[in-house]
């Protein structure tokens, strides 16, 4: 019988799964990965659950919704009694790693009536993030709460398990100084336990101080001629300026991957360990709102996936629509445990070994910040509906109709149908698909007035 595999988290942050070659990205920009995908299981449909950093963040460590968790937005720190995957794989004999970015530890602002029970202002956006804000990841911890306010993408720091800082060498690029530490960790281990490792990239998210996406340098000219994706045709925005660099952060990241593929290799571990790259959602580069993400749309909703290791291998693509909420549940079914049944999504594992034949079609979505909005994505439709007056609290009891998309027809969403009196069947079934989704991500079935004309 074979041990219980390893498991490295290599996560992305703000990362559309077009920039990968496994996608149909045209350059070179993911030859890692690439080959990850043709050794191992890609998901072509995978998507984020909720498109913005802490929410959805809180959904893969905890295995609910982020409404459910109270971390709907930035800035609501992980509550301190809810029982993570990291707490789950230390009760199953795993070593717990984290290194990089976290974003759970800090609360601050408040948005609506429903906040008021958050504990006052916890700042560790620049500070060290205590062990008891770490979500169970106790045996090793290098991190940032909010890596944008400690580093950019040539300088910075991080916080080791003491809180010491730790700062990334002059002239090395963040994502390659943080490789640099995983590579370290493995080397150093102590111990012959199986180890769970969440990585956590900010790349290649923008730098929010510099208002730009930052590559290594030399980007802007190695990949100035790319093509454009549909979604960004004849919009405005920023990606005309902005897309080269994104594609070099995508680049780097491929590199470190490789890296890590390397030092698994030469440790001889590599066939006992599952690798998982996927992103916490993408980027629409100021298209379809004033920002990067915090829509419906698949420019920040549709996301990479791929898996290597035991039981996700032989270079399979999975047509299914799968979701992020679906990972927890997916590592703690491979670790060995009997998954809780309040664990949101479904194991990954049996859908890559071909032993479902029940699977949904669709995805849910909740979405935050911008608006108080849900949406669901099938094959065919995408529907969003956004509470009333602005409200961006965590839930609604009554929302409208914002978005119906015929994805077949308009694969790039550029043709709302919402008001469309011909597709008013279609938001009819939508709308109680919708309504099902979230009174199984345990919020009430609220009502939702259509918009038609």
């Amino acid at each position: 019988m074979m041990a219980q595999p390893n498991i490295v988290f290599f996560f992305s942050d703000q990362q559309r799964w077009d920039t990968c070659g496994c996608y149909g990205q045209p350059l070179d920009v993911t030859p890692n990965l690439d080959r990850m995908a043709r050794e191992g299981v890609r998901f072509e449909h995978a998507y984020t659950c909720q498109p913005v950093c802490g929410p959805a963040r809180a959904c893969l460590q905890t295995g609910k919704y982020a409404a459910e968790v109270g971390c709907y937005r930035n800035g609501v720190a992980l509550p301190q009694d809810q029982k993570t995957v990291a707490n789950w794989m230390s009760e199953l004999g795993y070593d717990v790693g984290y290194i990089g970015k976290w974003h759970l530890a800090s609360t601050h602002r408040r948005y609506s009536p429903e906040d008021d029970h958050l504990e006052e202002d916890i700042n560790f956006r620049e500070n060290a993030v205590p062990l008891n804000r770490r979500g169970g990841f106790k045996d090793y911890w290098l991190a940032s709460d909010v890596l944008e306010y400690t580093s950019h993408s040539y300088d910075g720091h991080m916080f080791d398990a003491d809180g010491h800082k730790r700062c990334f060498p002059d002239g090395r690029y963040r994502a390659d100084a943080q490789t640099d530490w995983v590579i370290e960790y493995l080397q150093n281990r102590k111990t012959q336990n199986p180890f769970y490792l969440f990585v956590s990239y900010i790349e290649p998210h923008h730098q929010n101080d510099h208002k730009h996406y930052e590559g290594p340098k030399g980007s802007k000219e190695q990949f100035k001629n790319f093509t454009v994706p549909g979604d960004l045709e004849d919009t405005g925005g920023d990606w005309r300026e902005e897309y080269p660099d994104y594609l070099g952060c995508c680049h780097s990241l491929d590199k470190n991957l490789g890296r890590i593929r390397e030092e698994l290799e030469r440790q001889g571990i590599a066939d006992n360990t599952i690798i998982i790259y996927t992103s916490d959602h993408g980027s629409h580069f100021c298209t379809r709102n004033s920002e990067y993400k915090r829509s419906c749309h698949d420019g920040c909703t549709h996301i990479p996936m791929v898996i290597h290791g035991p039981g996700f291998t032989g270079g399979k693509v999975i047509d299914k629509l799968v979701s992020l909420i679906d990972l927890p549940r997916t590592i703690l079914d491979i670790a060995g445990l009997e998954v809780p049944a309040y664990v949101r999504g479904r194991s990954l594992k049996p859908l890559a070994e071909g032993a479902v034949d029940d699977w949904r079609d669709e995805v849910f979505l909740q979405i935050s910040e911008s608006q108080c909005g849900r949406a669901i994505r099938t094959k065919k439709w995408k529907y969003s509906v956004e509470a009333p007056h602005n409200y961006r609290g965590p839930r609604a009891d009554v929302y409208h109709e914002a978005f119906l998309f015929d994805l077949e027809a308009d694969p790039h969403e550029k043709n709302n149908l919402v008001r469309s009196s011909e597709h008013a069947a279609v938001r009819e079934d939508l709308a109680r698909r919708l309504k099902r989704c979230m009174v199984e991500a345990g919020e009430k079935e609220p009502v939702i007035l259509s918009t038609a004309g």
